[in-house]
């Protein structure tokens, strides 16, 4: 059960504009953004970091979902592998791809600048960090620095959310629940705390 309640969508959201960002976003509302509006000026923060990370960029949308499902991967944090795992086949990522993701470097599913980028994603998802020099002499071959800061974005924003959910076990909601139980289990998910 989760340690601090989410609040009511209608009182938490600000109103009909905020909700629509989060349904536009997701689909439905994410019980860690209903948490985070108990500090409203915590979630307009959050929600312009969303806004920018996921707005216009140079990298693919479905591809920073599938950068935030392996960060997500490496700390452990079962909500945002749920969530990470359905907006990235949401955001076109085949699904043979999200099951390559486990064995990536040795998956002909990616190509050389997609596993440099997995590798920094699963390398600085753990913890302690494993993020090397070499990380980013690989990314350097296939990313511009605009890019690699882009890449950097979405890991660093998983690792506030992989803190924040598993720290407060936020109830995974029905829509991530049901993609993972039938997605994610025979890669090793449970559903664990959230």
């Amino acid at each position: 059960m989760t340690r601090i309640a989410p609040r009511d969508p209608a009182e938490a959201l600000g109103g009909p504009e905020a909700a629509e960002f989060a349904r536009r976003m997701m689909g439905y509302i994410p019980n860690s953004v209903l948490t985070m509006a108990h500090w409203p000026e915590l979630l307009g923060a959050f929600r312009g970091l969303v806004d920018v990370i996921y707005g216009k960029s140079e990298l693919d949308n479905g591809f920073k979902r599938l950068i935030g499902h392996a960060a997500s991967l490496a700390a452990g944090c079962r909500y945002c592998q749920a969530h990470t795992g359905h907006s990235a086949i949401e955001q076109g990522i085949d699904q043979a791809k999200l099951e390559a993701l486990y064995v990536f470097e040795g998956s002909d599913a990616f190509n050389k600048a997609e596993r440099a980028a997995l590798a920094l994603a699963f390398a600085a998802g753990a913890q302690p960090n494993g993020a090397t020099d070499a990380h980013f002499e690989r990314l350097r071959e296939h990313f511009d620095e605009r890019s690699q800061v882009e890449i950097m974005a979405v890991i660093a924003m998983f690792g506030f959310l992989n803190r924040w959910n598993d720290t407060l076990a936020t109830n995974l909601e029905d829509v991530p629940a049901t993609f993972a139980e039938d997605d994610l289990v025979s890669k090793g998910w449970e559903r664990g705390e959230h």
